[in-house]
Formats: C-alpha cells, sequence, structure tokens
C-alpha cells in the first residue's frame, strides 16, 4: 500500500497548483482579487508606515533593495546567535558557526551546523521570521524575473512585493498549515524544556517551543532546518503519516504553483504546461528510482546475511518505512527545502546520488521562484542552441537572445558547478580528515556538503564533521555567492529582455510551448548536468554502489 503514496500525493499537488498558480499571478501582477478587502487595508499601513514609494525599480534598483535589506536581516540574526549564550541556559555561539548560521537563514538555506535543540527561544523566533522574510525575498525576484518576461513597464517593487507576499500568501497559509499540525499533536508553546519522568523511572529533559508555527513556514517557504537535530523524523515536528503528507505538500505547493502562474501572466498556459511536464517528469524519474534503490536494500547489509524485507531501513523511522523516506528525500531536494524525515548519510549510494542529483540540477520546481528562474534561464539557453543548429538568431517570447543575454546566462548557469566542484577539490585535499567514513562514501559527503550549499537546500550527509572554522567559513560563503549573485544576473537578464524590441512571430519561430520543446529543453539539461557532474559522482556515489554489490 506504501506505493501509493507517492501517487496520491502527486495527484493532491496538481491539483493543488491549478488555483494556487490563479491566485499568485494575481499577487505577482498587483491585480484586484476577492481577498482585496482583508489584505489591502493591511499592506497600505505597513506601506505607510515604512515609508514605501509605489514605484517600478529596474534591476539595479531592485538588486540594491535585495541587498540592503538582506544585509540588515544578516546582521540582526548573526547578532542573535552570537549573543544568545548571554541568556541563562542558552548555548554560545562562535564567530565562524554564527557567521554560518546567519547566512544560512538569509539565504533561505537553513543549513545548521549546530544542534537544533542549542537554539534558544529568542534565536528561534529570529529564525521563523528569517524563514518568512528569506522565502519571500527568493518570491520577490523571480516575480520581477517574470514581469521582465512578460514585457511590463518595470519588475515592480521589491518592497511591496515582499510585503503581499508575506501578508497575502507566506502568512494565512502558514497558519491554516500551523493548525492542521497543531491538531495532529505538534507542539505549539513558548515553553523552554519540559522535564518528564519516563516509565524507567528515570527523568527527561524535552525541548518545546513553537514548533508548528517553525514547522509550517519552514515547508512552505522551502527553508529546512528544525528546532530538533532529528528534524522532519523527530515525533514532535512530524508525528505520523498525515502530517507526513501535509508537510510533503506544503513544500511543494508555492513552486509549483508558481510554473502555473507564470503561464497566466504571460498569457499563454501552454507555456507554464511545457515547463511544468519537463520538471514533473525529472521529480517522477528521480523519485522512482530513489524509491526503487531503497526499496532493493542495502547491499553492504545482504551481503552478511542480514535480510531485508522492509527495504533499506538504516536511518530511517518505522512510522514512515522505505517509501515515504526515500519520497520525502526526493522532494526535499528536488523543491530545494532541506528538510528531512530520514538521515541521508544512510541512504544507499544510488539513493544518495539521486538527492545530490536534484539539487545539481536545480531546476526540479526548486525553492521560492529560484527554481523557475533557473529553468526559464535554461529555456533560453535551449533557444539558443536550437538557433545555431538551423542558423537562426534566437528568440525566447518575441526577444531576440544577443551576445550580452548569452553571456549572463552562461554565467549564470556556471556560478553552481563552480560553487560545488571548486570547494569540494579542494576539501578533498586539504580537508579530507573531516569525514566519518572514507573511501567513496567521504567524496559523497564532502560533494553532498557544498551541493546543499550552492543549492540553498541545507540538508547534509551528516556524517561530516562540518561545525569547524573551515566548514562554517566555506558554506557560508558559497551560500552567499550562490543565492545573490545568480539573483542579480537573473534580475539583470529579465531587464535585458524587457527593454528589448518585440519581433513579431514567422513561420520559422522556435516555438517554446509544445512538446518538442518540453524534450529539447529535458536533454539539454541532462546533457549539461551529466557533463557537469557525472565525473564527480562517479567518483563518489557510483564508486561505492559498483564497490559494495
Amino acid at each position: 500500500m506504501d506505493i501509493y503514496y507517492p501517487i496520491v500525493t502527486f495527484i493532491i499537488f496538481i491539483i493543488l497548483c491549478i488555483p494556487g498558480g490563479k491566485y499568485l499571478s494575481t499577487v505577482i501582477s498587483y491585480e484586484k482579487n476577492p481577498f482585496d478587502r482583508i489584505f489591502a487595508p493591511l499592506d497600505n499601513l505597513i506601506y505607510k508606515v515604512i515609508g514605501i514609494e509605489k514605484e517600478d525599480m529596474n534591476w539595479k534598483e531592485y538588486s540594491k533593495a535585495i541587498l540592503f535589506t538582506n544585509f540588515f536581516a544578516f546582521f540582526i540574526t548573526f547578532l542573535v546567535f552570537r549573543f544568545q549564550g548571554l541568556f541563562h541556559g542558552n548555548a554560545v555561539f562562535g564567530s565562524a558557526l554564527s557567521f554560518n548560521s546567519a547566512v544560512s537563514f538569509v539565504t533561505n538555506t537553513n543549513l545548521q551546523d549546530y544542534s537544533g535543540e542549542d537554539a534558544g527561544l529568542i534565536t528561534t523566533m529570529i529564525i521563523i521570521f528569517q524563514m518568512f522574510f528569506s522565502a519571500a525575498t527568493g518570491f520577490a525576484a523571480a516575480s520581477a524575473f517574470i514581469r521582465g518576461l512578460a514585457k511590463e513597464k518595470g519588475l515592480g517593487n521589491f518592497f511591496m512585493d515582499i510585503t503581499r507576499i508575506i501578508t497575502r500568501v507566506l502568512l494565512p497559509i502558514a497558519v491554516i498549515v500551523s493548525i492542521i499540525l497543531i491538531i495532529n499533536n505538534v507542539p505549539q508553546s513558548f515553553a523552554g524544556t519540559k522535564i518528564i519522568k519516563t516509565i524507567e523511572g528515570n527523568f527527561q529533559a524535552l525541548k518545546l517551543g513553537p514548533v508548528a508555527a517553525l514547522e509550517s513556514i519552514k515547508h512552505l517557504g522551502t527553508n529546512g532546518g528544525g528546532i530538533f537535530s532529528a528534524n522532519s523524523a523527530h515525533p514532535f515536528e512530524n508525528p505520523n503519516n498525515f502530517t507526513n503528507i501535509v508537510e510533503m505538500l506544503s513544500m511543494m505547493f508555492l513552486p509549483g504553483s508558481m510554473v502555473v502562474a507564470y503561464g497566466l501572466l504571460l498569457k499563454n498556459k501552454k507555456q507554464g504546461i511545457a515547463l511544468f511536464v519537463t520538471m514533473s517528469f525529472l521529480f517522477i524519474v528521480s523519485t522512482a528510482i530513489l524509491i526503487w534503490a531503497e526499496k532493493s536494500g542495502n547491499s553492504a547489509v545482504s551481503h552478511i546475511g542480514i535480510p531485508q524485507i522492509l527495504g533499506n531501513m538504516e536511518g530511517k523511522e518505522m512510522r514512515f518505512g522505505t517509501v515515504n523516506s526515500a519520497l520525502f528525500s526526493s522532494v526535499t531536494t528536488s523543491f530545494t527545502t532541506g528538510s528531512v524525515n530520514n538521515m541521508h548519510d544512510s541512504l544507499t549510494p544510488i539513493g544518495g546520488l539521486i538527492t545530490m542529483w536534484n539539487m545539481m540540477l536545480n531546476v526540479i520546481f526548486g525553492g521560492k521562484g529560484i527554481g523557475l528562474i533557473t529553468i526559464l534561464i535554461y529555456a533560453m539557453l535551449t533557444v539558443f542552441i536550437s538557433g545555431l543548429m538551423v542558423g537562426r538568431t534566437p528568440e525566447f517570447l518575441g526577444k531576440k537572445l544577443e551576445a550580452k543575454e548569452i553571456k549572463i546566462i552562461c554565467f549564470a548557469i556556471l556560478i553552481h558547478p563552480f560553487l560545488i566542484l571548486i570547494p569540494t577539490a579542494f576539501s578533498l585535499i586539504f580537508k579530507s580528515n573531516a569525514v566519518t567514513n572514507p573511501g567513496f562514501h567521504g567524496l559523497s559527503q564532502i560533494l553532498y556538503q557544498f551541493t546543499t550549499s550552492s543549492a540553498n537546500n541545507g540538508s547534509g550527509f551528516e556524517g561530516l564533521l562540518d561545525n569547524t572554522v573551515y566548514w562554517n567559513m566555506s558554506t557560508g560563503i558559497v551560500m552567499l555567492v550562490g543565492r545573490y549573485l545568480f539573483i542579480i544576473l537573473a534580475l539583470w537578464l529579465a531587464d535585458s529582455l524587457r527593454n528589448k524590441r518585440e519581433v513579431p512571430e514567422t513561420e520559422f519561430t522556435f516555438k517554446t510551448d509544445n512538446i518538442t520543446f518540453s524534450v529539447v529543453l529535458l536533454f539539454i539539461i541532462l546533457v549539461i548536468g551529466a557533463l557537469t557532474f557525472l565525473p564527480a559522482l562517479a567518483l563518489g556515489p557510483i564508486s561505492e554502489y559498483l564497490t559494495v554489490r
């Protein structure tokens, strides 16, 4: 029966994305909708208090607004982490760990090099705020990018965007999800720690806190992280199979709805469908392989004569089993959330490969808008390559892609592999003693750490000894560059296309809203991904798989 969970989850996801996309399109385009009577007064009050001028921004102004507000958020978060030890009972965070943690939450990565239980109540509240703010930042950047492609007068106003996204999208949905989680026994409290007496007669300290509030925005905002070190494997964060599905759908809902909204805003639903089909195909295939790998069991365990009727259950919760654990792993790495309900370090070699592959591609829906931007950049590259094949100047959505745009596209695509492969190679030479499982798996631990950092995912092969100055600083820098340089290039590209004169469509124009385009786009993504990352994967999980067979 477990095998039906992925099918049912994906069907519900598609059903939710249709109304979700329609609603998001009104938020992105500033159109009126039935909820204006509720949200408009609140938005206008915020605009008035903060002093927001409702004027469109160009890509430089929009980028500056993102960088300024995010730096301020980083500075506050750094101070909270660094000095939380001044409050009684709170763990002391060093400067490097505080830097890494602040960068992690501001960049929507939520990579935790510390134990979740070490964060005090005030720190947890700041983390929840950052989960809203960082998710809204990525959402706003995607909104501006779509406006550029939709030939709007400007890219919009960042301060209006981030306000509307929080008040009209993230906050109301997070409240609904929180209530659902509370009904299903997820704690919601401002109490710190509760001392209980166990059935053995001993006493145990259980951490509490605003768990439901954090869990809702953690998944809706594709943030990751958690109050507990066990993350969504902890019964307080994820008690049963129903909450497991709720959390997965929370991760999937908004990124999928963004693709639908994109087609609506371009007034060409087929454009959105073409991208949705491509992303869905990649997700379904990777999920199927991951489930197969975990259901097949661990070859190393089979060789010593231990039967694996339930599949590879190492590092997994009995209440979820192999299928629901594998599905969660595929969702959290495809939608770049980083939340985990099982130990990724204990996945089979092929299972671990798929989680890395999802993040390496970074186009399988992705996080709040960034996945959509990435696949649109790949779509432009696909048009360019197809144009070269037939000797025509490439056109995308009625705009010519010329030397300037192609340079930006290539640079944007190359950032991700550069931030993964170069630091991995350097760390293998100088910091290989950080791995806890030497050999092929140790390489995978390092490769995964920089992959999750560059993709702003946040999950990890937790066997890596990562709470050191080197790992805190190196992954912190990768998170910063992977987040903000990519967003700035994307906004520059959108603004460049917005200012171009529209080219009339002819019979020779390469259509980008049909199945042919989806197939070519899929081929380009897979070829570039394989050429870029396959050698590293061959040295890590593939070699490990061949060794333990």
